[in-house]
């Protein structure tokens, strides 16, 4: 099944010049062949070319499919990216195939990587709902202050991760059951971890220390661990 994403499918029969051009010179197919698309709001489309061309690709819509949501609520992660990109992109992947909602880049005391440019992130998560046949494109947030973040108002349950002493319950045991629409909120550290300044500032505004588990885990290992766990749960 070939699946292409078109946000504006509702109001222009066409698809984007990058799908398009996938489409027609890539695959090579051309007028009269089906092809599925996904606005990344819920729906998908079973679609017919009606023209094409190097660049342009245009569709009759023949069908509407609303793809009813595979968990309950809205799952949100908030990490710090690792110094080499690949390892968050790798995250941003995987993250989209397992399902989460709202992904967040924080810029924490010890992150190694300051800045970080979201446009590749953005097409990683794009590839991602379409090989995982989701309707649904998770939003992208661009780098955040952690102390900025985590004084923003949330509704929901609010949790972070980290490797200091202390009492930290399992997150899977943690997590409220039984709400129509759960919100949940997982904050990930750099390689070097959160300071204890941060986790401290961090409970004093209602987030709840967790654990992912015994054993050591990478940033971005961690932030699966915990997405998953999320997912599953919501079911």
């Amino acid at each position: 099944m070939h699946v292409f994403y078109t946000p504006d499918i509702q109001t222009r029969a066409e698809l984007p010049e990058e799908e398009a051009q996938h489409c027609i010179r890539v695959l090579r197919l051309n007028i009269g062949d089906q092809i599925t698309l996904t606005d990344g709001k819920g729906y998908f489309y079973r679609a017919e070319i009606s023209a094409a061309t190097n660049k342009r690709c245009m569709v009759n819509i023949l069908e509407t499919i609303y793809q009813e949501p595979l968990w309950n609520g809205h799952l949100h992660i908030a990490i710090a990216p690792t110094k080499n990109m690949d390892r968050t992109e790798w995250f941003a992947e995987k993250a989209t195939e397992i399902g989460f909602d709202e992904l967040t880049f924080l810029n924490c005391r010890f992150s190694e990587r300051k800045v970080i440019k979201t446009e590749r992130i953005s097409k990683i998560l794009v590839s991602a709902i379409k090989q995982s046949l989701k309707a649904r494109l998770p939003q992208l947030n661009e780098m955040t202050d952690f102390n900025k973040f985590i004084t923003q108002p949330f509704k929901g349950q609010k949790f972070i991760a980290h490797c200091y002493e202390g009492e930290k319950p399992l997150l899977k045991d943690v997590l409220r059951k039984g709400e129509d629409a759960p919100i949940s909120l997982v904050l990930i550290g750099p390689e070097g971890d959160f300071s204890e300044e941060e986790v401290q500032k961090a409970i004093e505004n209602g987030f709840t220390p967790i654990s992912l588990g015994k054993s050591r885990l990478r940033t971005e290992t961690a932030a699966l661990v915990a997405c998953h766990i999320l997912n599953l749960q919501n079911q």
